[in-house]
């Protein structure tokens, strides 16, 4: 079955108006703003303001979804399913994006459910820690410790999916990366969607004017501030640069005219070359994290029974284990190089964020050289 994962995919489908049209309209509104608003802190914090309060506004969804959120429980985070038949013994763990600053399970609803659907199994989406306060370091470090709750509550690591989006897909990468890394179980697969895997600093020249949504620049701006004061060349803040050896299978779907294109296609490539089974799909014309927009855009629905098949076809690759989750979880677990907890130590201030800025989103604001936590 392995051959049905490792291949390069390029849907062919008539270009829809609607995708057309949302398009044109990104193109004309959210590029400019974010050119506009990614230049400073202040209009980070204002971008950040103005992208919460989009959240708020109620989406509507098909009545067999229930959503259920769970922040005082063991997993915090929210608990989407799509149905009454799905398998409660298994779980699809979901980091959204919003380049770690923006957005929340509530905004990316629209592809739960539907992945939900697809994978027959409830997701729960993570609400990790974000900017402007928050820093990279502390959103793996509640990624892990949403994994490994999953694993207390006796969840086996192969009926765990991981799956996330832009910022979302960096993010489920790098978590992957540092639980190889700390010998822990993994989970059975992972889906990325538009992943952001490059920090470096290395100007994108791709797609720059193709993109209708998202300002190149700003990305670069977006990656220096994240890494500012640490080695953006590590995995983990750079994960395009990871070891892949021991990795689950991989799906990393991207669309053909985003800046963001390259960077899911050399995860690919990288992957593919440590051994790791990956099925790469580039969608023609499709802007960046395009499965968000299946409400409006056609090609978007499509991508979901993509991706039902991959998490078929991955499940079939499961070798047998033979110790526990919990059993893994009571041993001690060794240090890593560049661990969550290492970047946590770090001065991870916000340097030049308002103090009122930094209380009115619910956190102390970071005092220099202290970290942001």
């Amino acid at each position: 079955m392995r051959y049905e994962i490792n291949m390069d995919v390029s849907p062919a489908y008539p270009f829809s108006w609607q995708a057309a049209t949302l398009n044109a309209i990104m193109r004309g509104t959210f590029k400019p703003a974010s050119q506009l608003l990614l230049r400073t802190d202040i209009g980070f914090v204002a971008a950040s303001r103005i992208l919460a309060l989009a959240g708020r506004v109620p989406l509507r969804l098909p009545v067999h979804v229930r959503v259920t959120p769970d922040e005082a429980g063991p997993c915090p985070g929210e608990w989407v399913r799509a149905g009454e038949e799905l398998d409660e013994r298994k779980v699809l763990l979901y980091f959204h994006g919003g380049g770690y600053f923006a957005c929340s399970p509530v905004t990316h609803r629209s592809i739960t459910w539907r992945l939900s659907d697809a994978a027959r199994r409830p997701v729960l989406a993570v609400d990790y820690r974000q900017g402007p306060v928050h820093r990279p370091a502390e959103a793996l470090a509640d990624a892990i410790a949403a994994y490994r709750c999953l694993l207390e509550q006796d969840y086996d690591p192969a009926d765990i999916v991981f799956g996330g989006d832009s910022a979302g897909g960096h993010l489920t990468l790098a978590t992957l990366l540092a639980l190889r890394d700390q010998g822990m179980p993994l989970p059975a697969a992972a889906v990325c969607l538009s992943p952001w895997t490059d920090l470096t600093g290395t100007p994108r020249r791709v797609n720059r004017m193709l993109d209708p949504m998202i300002p190149a620049g700003r990305v670069d701006w977006l990656a220096r501030r994240w890494t500012a004061g640490l080695d953006p060349h590590d995995p983990l803040l750079s994960p395009v640069l990871g070891d892949y050896t021991g990795l689950p299978p991989l799906m990393v779907v991207t669309g053909s005219t985003e800046v963001l294109r390259d960077e899911g296609r050399r995860v690919a490539e990288r992957a593919r070359a440590a051994g790791v089974p990956v099925m790469y799909e580039e969608w023609p014309r499709m802007p960046h994290v395009f499965a968000i927009l299946a409400d409006v855009v056609p090609e978007a629905r499509k991508v979901y029974s993509h991706i039902a098949r991959f998490l078929a076809a991955a499940q079939d690759l499961l070798p047998v284990g033979e110790v526990s989750a919990r059993d893994l979880l009571a041993q001690d677990v060794p240090d890593q190089g560049f661990a969550a907890q290492d970047l946590l130590a770090a001065d991870l201030s916000v340097s030049g964020l308002p103090a009122e800025d930094a209380s009115a989103l619910g956190t102390p604001p970071a005092q220099s050289g202290s970290a942001a936590v």
